[in-house]
């Protein structure tokens, strides 16, 4: 059976448009969920709202929306209100630029989505949009209205379809300079940083995400289970750390050794390659800005 669509609208590229679905590209149904229960009879419990002041129950017609100006002090929102504020949705998304797909920033990144076409007339429009986007190699930019409020969308070739994943706004980001800049600037030697290079390389690999493990999922999976059949659960013993000082460079040794895999490059010819691979990097940089200022 077909998952239900999210969102239901139309594409639309200029004067050419389609109509299309939306779904949500992630779940976590799989994920292992527990509810609150009553120890004394195993019922599951029901929450409700409490007054903070008086301490009764709130029923569900007495619930209001209060914004709080100042400590203790709420000025009550009607629906009818927000209404009034919230963005018509026109069931559009009107595609408004086209940008090269490593100017976006990861951390506006924030929830994926699948867009397919909706229905089979809609099929021819929704591959010559999906097509022209391959060859321009950018991502789309668009506006869209999910849960009555507004959204950036950047839209993206994916398969036979597209991927369209919501950005968040500036004011939804923290500066960087408010957790990085107490860190302070260590002198670090040459042989240190061509040591951690190497390390680097003995485990250079391609994103594979069948590789990823939730090896937590696992355990509580294995609990639930062993719990449900009657047996009993050993606590595991905490770690100790270990308390023995070792120094940097001696570290960066042990981990070479350890991760070489049978490797035996010399520094001095992994400080060749470096530089020849950095040269070769800035040069593809270059090349891109160039490509950019042209585009």
């Amino acid at each position: 059976m077909a998952p239900r669509a999210y969102w239901k609208g139309t594409l639309k590229l200029s004067l050419v448009s389609c109509p299309v679905v939306l779904y949500p590209a992630t779940t976590s149904a799989e994920k292992t969920r527990f509810h609150l229960i009553n120890r004394e009879t195993g019922n599951r419990l029901k929450q409700q709202m409490i007054d903070s002041e008086t301490g009764d129950v709130v029923e569900s017609d007495q619930k209001g929306r209060g914004y709080e100006l100042r400590k203790g002090k709420y000025v009550e929102i009607e629906p009818e209100e927000l209404e009034a504020v919230q963005i018509e949705s026109n069931h559009t998304i009107d595609i408004e630029s086209f940008v090269p797909s490593e100017e976006i920033d990861q951390r506006y990144l924030n929830h994926p989505y699948y867009i397919a076409p909706d229905g089979k007339a809609a099929v021819d429009a929704f591959a010559v949009i999906r097509d022209a986007m391959k060859d321009q190699d950018r991502v789309a930019l668009a506006k869209i209205v999910l849960t009555n409020r507004e959204h950036v969308i950047a839209i993206e070739p994916l398969g036979k379809g597209l991927l369209g994943t919501t950005l968040r706004f500036p004011y939804e980001l923290r500066e960087e300079d408010e957790f990085f800049d107490d860190i302070k600037s260590p002198k670090v030697t040459k042989d240190m940083v061509e040591l951690a290079s190497h390390i680097l390389q003995t485990k250079a690999a391609h994103f594979d995400p069948g590789k990823f493990k939730d090896e937590y999922e696992t355990a509580l999976k294995a609990l639930v289970k062993r719990k449900a059949s009657g047996k009993k659960i050993e606590l595991a013993e905490p770690e100790e750390r270990p308390s023995n000082v070792v120094s940097l460079m001696d570290a960066l040794k042990q981990s070479l050794k350890g991760g070489s895999r049978g490797k035996k490059t010399g520094a001095k010819s992994h400080a060749r390659r470096s530089t020849g691979g950095r040269r070769a990097a800035k040069k593809t940089q270059r090349s891109t800005a160039r490509q950019r200022k042209a585009g």
